[in-house]
C-alpha cells in the first residue's frame, strides 16, 4: 500500500503555509487519497491499478498547490479579524452585561444625577468596574496580534453593539406594525433606551475605552504578538 502522506508531502512541496496548517492540509489530502484507493480496491482493481487511478484524480499538483495557497490567504484575514476583534469584543460585551446583571441582582441601584426631563442614571459600581473589563478586552485582542485600533475597538465594543441593537428596534417595530396593522412597542423601547444613552451608553463607553487606553499605554508594547495585525 502506498504511503499517501509521504506522496502528498513530495507533491505539495513549497506550500506557503505555516507548519501546522501545512501538516493539516497534507493529512486531509492523504486521507482522501487513501479512501479513494480503498474504494478502487473494493471494485476489484489491483493495487497497481488502484494506485494509478487514485493519483490520476489530481491532474496538476502545482495548480492544486496554488489553489490551496490562495484559499488559505483568503481565510487568514477573516480568521485574524475574528481572533483580534470579534472574540475579544463579544467577550467584553458578555462580561459587561453579566457584571451589570450581577450587581443589580445584589441590590445595587442606579444613581439619579438629574431630575430634569432627560433624567440621567449612573450605575456607579458598574462604571467603576468597566475600565477593568475594557482593559481585559484590549489585552485579549493584543495577545491575538491585534493592532492598537483593534484592541481599543474591542475594549469599547459593547457600546456600538448595543447602539446597533437599539437602532434595529425601529425598523423591527415598523415591520411588526405593518404586519399586525397596529402600533408595536419596539420603536418606543428603542427611543427610550437611546434617550437614556448618556447613562447607559456614553459614560460606559468612556469607562471601557479608558481601560483599553490605559492598558495599551502601560502594556501595549510589552505583550504585542508577532502575528500580523488587521487594519
Amino acid at each position: 500500500m502506498p504511503d499517501w502522506q509521504e506522496l502528498v508531502r513530495q507533491r505539495l512541496t513549497g506550500l506557503e503555509l505555516d507548519a501546522a496548517e501545512r501538516e493539516e492540509v497534507q493529512m486531509e489530502l492523504a486521507a482522501h487519497l487513501e479512501e479513494s484507493y480503498g474504494r478502487f480496491l473494493q471494485q476489484g482493481l489491483t493495487e497497481k491499478e488502484a494506485s494509478h487511478r487514485t493519483i490520476e484524480q489530481v491532474s496538476d499538483w502545482q495548480e492544486l498547490r496554488r489553489k490551496i495557497d490562495a484559499a488559505k490567504r483568503r481565510e487568514q484575514p477573516m480568521k485574524k479579524r475574528t481572533q483580534q476583534l470579534w472574540i475579544p469584543g463579544f467577550l467584553t460585551l458578555i462580561l459587561s452585561v453579566v457584571a451589570l446583571a450581577t450587581l443589580q441582582k445584589s441590590g445595587w441601584q442606579p444613581h439619579i444625577a438629574s431630575t430634569a426631563p432627560n433624567t440621567i442614571f449612573f450605575f456607579v459600581p458598574w462604571l467603576l468596574l468597566l475600565p477593568f473589563l475594557g482593559a481585559f478586552g484590549a489585552y485579549v485582542s493584543s495577545r491575538a496580534g491585534g493592532s492598537r485600533g483593534s484592541a481599543l475597538l474591542a475594549s469599547c465594543f459593547p457600546v456600538p453593539a448595543l447602539t446597533g441593537a437599539f437602532l434595529s428596534m425601529f425598523p423591527i417595530g415598523m415591520i411588526i406594525e405593518w404586519v399586525r396593522g397596529s402600533q408595536g412597542d419596539f420603536s418606543k423601547v428603542g427611543a427610550t433606551l437611546l434617550k437614556d444613552g448618556v447613562g447607559w451608553l456614553l459614560f460606559p463607553g468612556v469607562a471601557l475605552l479608558a481601560g483599553g487606553l490605559l492598558r495599551q499605554l502601560l502594556f501595549g508594547q510589552r505583550s504585542a504578538s508577532p502575528n500580523a495585525t488587521i487594519r
